[in-house]
C-alpha cells in the first residue's frame, strides 16, 4: 500500500498551497515515527497497534497527536493487554502544530536548528528535509525516545544531531551557537542554557507550562531575549527530568469532592470548565501556578473542582449558569482567585495576558508585561 497520497492530503491539509512546508510534509513518511501507540478508554489506556497498513495510515496521516508513552511505558515495547495507569509522557504531535511551530522560528536556508524534544522524531524529520541534516540537533530526556528517532530517520536518509539530555540543563556542544531553537516542551521559565545556545540575534519558539502561552523571543546583547505572547495558542507536555512526572493531585481533587469547606459563599459568576476557557485558564495558571482541575456536568448541575499542592481546594457547584455555591478550604482560596480574573475581565474587556511583551534575564527569569500589568513567572 503506498502511504504517499496519504501524506499528500495530510500535507493539504495542514499547509497552505504556498507554504514551503508542504512538499515536506508530503514526503515524510509519518506512519514509521508511530508504529504503535496509547488511546485513552473507559478502562484506562489501551495499545493500539495496527493490524493492516490502512488502519495505520488512518490514524497516521490525521492531524492528530498520539500518544506514544504513558508514565515510564513506550508503546513501542508494550504488550497487547498492558493498561499502564498515569500521564502521557510523550506523543506524535499532531502535525499543525509541529509546521506552526517550525514556521514561527522564520528559518533561514543557512540556520543552526535546536529542536527541543525529538519525541517519535517527525518534527526532526520535517526540520531536517526543510534545512539539511548537519544544520538540526534535536535532544531529549528519554534515551530510547533518541535511538529510535536515530534509526527511524535513518531509514529514510536523515541524519541530523539526536543527544540525549535534559534541556533545562547543560546541552550538547552541538547545539552551541544556534540560530534557532524551536522546543516541542512546555517550561515555566526559560532554561539559561537556551540562551546561552543561540547566537546573538536568535530566535526562541515555546511555550509555557501550564497555559496555552506560544512565545517567540530574540536574544540581546546582554544575553537575555525579548519578545511576544502570540494571539495563537498551543499546549505541549511540560518539561520532565526524569523517567515520568511527579505524583499527581488526583487525591486532592477527590478529597475535595464531598468535604465541607471552612469558607462557603456564593460566586456572582457561573461554573464554567476552566480547562477548556484558554485564556481564563493561562492567566490563572499566570497568577497562581499548580492549581490542578476537575469538571463534570450531570443532569443539569455543573460541578467544578480546584487543588494545589499546598492544601488549597475549592468546589463550585450550581444548575446550569445559576450563581454556585462555592466550598473552599485550605490556606489560599483558589476559587476567589479565579473570580477576581473573571471580574477584571469583564471590567477591561480582555485579559491582558494574550498579546503581552516577554522580557527575558540572562538567567532565565521571565517577565510577561502589557499595559500596567506584569507578572514574573
Amino acid at each position: 500500500m503506498n502511504w504517499r497520497p496519504h501524506a499528500q492530503a495530510l500535507a493539504e491539509d495542514v499547509t497552505h498551497r504556498t507554504s514551503r512546508w508542504r512538499d515536506h510534509v508530503a514526503g515524510t513518511p509519518r506512519h514509521l515515527f508511530v508504529p504503535r501507540w496509547w488511546e485513552r478508554t473507559d478502562d484506562g489506556w489501551a495499545l493500539h497497534a495496527p493490524y493492516d497498513e490502512g488502519q495505520w495510515y488512518a490514524a497516521a496521516y490525521r492531524d492528530r497527536s498520539l500518544v506514544t508513552r504513558v508514565g515510564p511505558h513506550h508503546a513501542d515495547r508494550a504488550k497487547a493487554d498492558d493498561h499502564p495507569a498515569g500521564r502521557p509522557t510523550s506523543s506524535a504531535t499532531l502535525p499543525s502544530l509541529v509546521v506552526s511551530m517550525l514556521r514561527y522560528a522564520y528559518l533561514d536556508d543557512g540556520d543552526q536548528l535546536l529542536y527541543v524534544g525529538t519525541g517519535t522524531g517527525y518534527g526532526t524529520a520535517l526540520a531536517a528535509r526543510r534545512l539539511h541534516s548537519e544544520q538540526v540537533t534535536s535532544v531529549d530526556v528519554d534515551p530510547y525516545l533518541v535511538e529510535s528517532a536515530r534509526e527511524r530517520l535513518d531509514t529514510i536518509a536523515l541524519g541530523p544531531r539526536i543527544e540525549t539530555a535534559d534541556a533545562t540543563g547543560a546541552l550538547p556542544v552541538a547545539a552551541e551557537s544556534a540560530d534557532r531553537l524551536v522546543s516541542m516542551v512546555s517550561v515555566r521559565t526559560i532554561p539559561p542554557s537556551w540562551l546561552t545556545a543561540l547566537c546573538r540575534g536568535g530566535r526562541l519558539v515555546t511555550t509555557i507550562a501550564g497555559t496555552s502561552l506560544l512565545i517567540t523571543a530574540d536574544k540581546d546583547s546582554d544575553g537575555g531575549a525579548t519578545g511576544r505572547v502570540l494571539w495563537d495558542r498551543a499546549g505541549f507536555m511540560p518539561v520532565r527530568h526524569g523517567d515520568d512526572y511527579p505524583p499527581s493531585l488526583a487525591p486532592l481533587l477527590a478529597a475535595a469532592q464531598h468535604q465541607d469547606g471552612d469558607n462557603i459563599t456564593t460566586s456572582p459568576y457561573p461554573v464554567v470548565n476552566v480547562e477548556q476557557a484558554w485564556d481564563l485558564d493561562s492567566m490563572l495558571s499566570v497568577t497562581a501556578p499548580g492549581i490542578v482541575h476537575e469538571y463534570r456536568e450531570h443532569d443539569g448541575q455543573r460541578t467544578a473542582i480546584m487543588a494545589h499542592a499546598d492544601g488549597s481546594w475549592a468546589r463550585a457547584t450550581a444548575e446550569g449558569t445559576d450563581r454556585p455555591t462555592v466550598h473552599q478550604g485550605g490556606p489560599r482560596r483558589l476559587w476567589d482567585v479565579l473570580d477576581g480574573i473573571r471580574h477584571d475581565w469583564l471590567a477591561s474587556g480582555e485579559l491582558p495576558v494574550r498579546g503581552a511583551r516577554v522580557f527575558i534575564s540572562p538567567d532565565g527569569r521571565t517577565v510577561l508585561a502589557r499595559g500596567k500589568w506584569h507578572a514574573q513567572l
